[in-house]
């Protein structure tokens, strides 16, 4: 506390002495301190809200001069200007975002009141209002709902927006709203600036989708880690994929060059059966081929062979109806005798 800062406390009564210095030691004891409105809270509600911050923040309400006075001799000089109205100190070892968002939780709808300004657009519902047919209907009508007697009953035949953001309550509006147990307005502790690590913080900076923000990062990390992978740019977090993808590059390659490495040779061999089986299924005389090639089917034609056959396999067949003799029939026979001997020669 500076020099100044002393003599200004020593001029205060004691009881203010005391008041600022347990201030002073509620600032040093948490890591985050902050300004928060407390207008128009209920005693009880307001004792409700400070015990369910139990455990997570304190809230200290003391006269305004006193908590500038704590602030300043703290050197929180960003949040005097906070310290207007009706407002507390709130004290916390959460980060910010936790404590704003533990505040706005704990806020309740109440009713609203006469001469009090909206803080959102205020809507009656379309539906049944529960109230008996009386002159209710007329109070509905006055302040702009859409209202009539039907059924027994005075019904709102539409949502109706009675009043806008910003405007003031009447006390036709405010009895209405009462009547009919709308509230609609939030009654809480409204965080104005917090500071932490010397960081000023306003309710803007605060209030995110976490969801939205926990994607967005997901969402960068993994187009990070793709960038890394395709530009072949080794980290701690993509080298295993990086190994990964090059081993299976270097067997892909060993494989269509039919170098015979031993860890290649049991997809060499698959490969090679695979071939042989095909090749086998194409011959017509079975036996030719050893009993565990036979009754092989052929595979299915690819779909671009199914496409080039029209056209092309009717001039193959003209071409074949003007050529064809009895010596071609001949040597076709031989073809299939030749074919026959080479693979029994070939199987043993």
């Amino acid at each position: 506390m500076s020099a100044e800062a002393e003599r200004k406390t020593e001029n205060l009564p004691e009881w203010k002495r005391e008041e600022v210095g347990e201030l002073q030691q509620l600032i040093d004891d948490y890591e985050s301190v902050g300004i928060v409105g407390i207008a128009g809270i209920p005693s009880k509600q307001l004792q409700d809200m400070r015990r369910g911050l139990h455990g997570t923040a304190v809230v200290r309400v003391s006269r305004n001069t006193l908590q500038t006075r704590a602030l300043e001799d703290a050197g929180l000089d960003d949040l005097v200007a906070h310290v207007d109205g009706q407002v507390g100190l709130v004290a916390t070892n959460d980060n910010p975002f936790t404590l704003y968002k533990e505040l706005e939780a704990s806020k309740t709808p109440a009713p609203i009141n006469e001469g009090e300004v909206a803080p959102n657009d205020i809507v009656i519902p379309e539906g049944d209002t529960g109230v008996d047919p009386g002159p209710f209907v007329g109070e509905l009508q006055s302040v702009g709902a859409n209202a009539r007697i039907e059924d027994g009953s005075i019904q709102v035949m539409e949502d109706s927006t009675v009043l806008e953001t910003g405007e003031e309550v009447s006390a036709d509006l405010a009895n209405v709203l009462n009547e009919l147990e709308i509230e609609p307005k939030e009654v809480g502790l409204d965080l104005r600036a917090v500071i932490a690590d010397g960081v000023l913080f306003d309710p803007e900076d605060l209030d995110i989708d976490v969801d939205a923000y926990r994607s967005d990062v997901s969402a960068a990390a993994a187009r990070a880690r793709n960038l890394s992978v395709n530009a072949s740019f080794p980290t701690a977090a993509t080298a295993s994929t990086l190994i990964a993808k090059a081993t299976g590059e270097a067997k892909s390659l060993g494989l269509h060059a039919a170098i015979e490495d031993e860890e290649l040779m049991p997809d060499l061999v698959s490969k090679a059966d695979a071939q042989l089986r095909a090749l086998a299924a194409q011959i017509d005389d079975e036996e030719a081929l050893p009993e565990e090639l036979q009754d092989l089917e052929a595979p299915a034609p690819a779909a671009d062979d199914v496409d080039d056959g029209g056209e092309d396999e009717d001039e193959s067949a003209d071409d074949q109806d003007d050529t064809e003799t009895d010596a071609d029939a001949d040597d076709d026979d031989d073809d299939d005798g030749d074919g026959a001997e080479g693979l029994g020669a070939m199987f043993g």
